[in-house]
């Protein structure tokens, strides 16, 4: 079972975005996939139909489990979504008081791992969107995984945003046996707008070696898709931006395989020359 984190320090990049599109394509090629939703906002848990405020059981029942002699079985919390293959664990608003709960509690960073171990059978992958700060959740879906896509905004602060991201990654590598492996994914790239090709040209100067192989165009087609409680891929297999997240798909599980180029100039296409 594949564990994969989309994350980045920012909001508003495409996290969300980026969990359900994945989704949609894994689960339509049969993989089994599993939601984790990490974010007290439940962006996620919204996007699939369920009212956050709702619900029994959430991801922070994990947390109050580790706080109690009470096991709260895995199978309990997961949500059946209406599409065939993808299932969720679901975020609530009282998330949000996790850090000030567990401040002086030490071992946290596991939860998630350890609740979600004995599902290793039955989902083939493991999606994490997490919150845009830096807490106990993030932490946790840091430290579960073993592959990380960051999400960045083709724009000038969303990029100092992903500098930000990647410090928090080199805390957590410190404490990981293995340093986790990340890809970088431009969003909302529009080659008409300069701005938009200057952002991604300096992500291609700095970041060569970890980016994604094509940007994900801004497609009108994505809020349609969440207006519709639907993945993408599951609407129009042919949008303009799932090309870029099936690109994507080619090189996780071998990010370190990406290749260490020099600084290439970017065609207003998105496209490296």
């Amino acid at each position: 079972m594949n564990m994969l984190a989309i994350a980045n320090q920012k909001g508003g990049v495409g996290k969300t975005t980026t969990t359900v599109t994945l989704a949609g394509l894994l689960a339509s090629s049969g993989q089994r996939i599993l939601l984790v939703d990490t974010d007290p906002q439940g962006s996620l848990t919204s996007y699939f139909g369920f009212e956050p405020e709702q619900l029994r059981y959430s991801v922070y029942s994990f947390f109050e489990e580790s706080q109690s002699r009470i096991k709260l079985p895995v199978q309990q919390v997961v949500q059946k979504t209406r599409f065939d293959n993808i299932d969720l664990l679901p975020a609530v608003p009282a998330m949000a008081t996790l850090d000030r709960q567990l401040i002086n509690r030490p071992g946290m960073g596991l939860v998630l791992s350890q609740a979600i171990s004995p599902l290793v059978r039955s989902y083939d992958r493991v999606l994490f969107d997490c919150a845009p700060a830096l807490g106990v959740l993030l932490i946790n879906a840091l430290g579960a995984s073993r592959e990380l896509v960051i999400p960045v905004q083709t724009e000038h602060l969303a990029i100092k945003g992903l500098e930000r991201m990647l410090k928090t990654l080199a805390m957590v590598n410190r404490v990981r046996k293995q340093p986790l492996p990340y890809v970088v994914l431009p969003t909302f790239y529009d080659s008409k707008i300069w701005a938009c090709v200057e952002a991604l040209q300096s992500l291609q100067q700095r970041h060569a070696d970890r980016l994604a192989p094509k940007p994900v165009p801004f497609d009108p087609q994505l809020k349609e898709a969440s207006r519709k409680n639907t993945p993408l891929s599951l609407l129009n297999s042919d949008a303009d931006s799932i090309d870029a997240y099936k690109a994507l798909l080619t090189v996780l599980q071998r990010p370190e395989d990406l290749p260490a180029t020099r600084p290439t100039r970017i065609s207003n296409n998105g496209q490296r020359q």
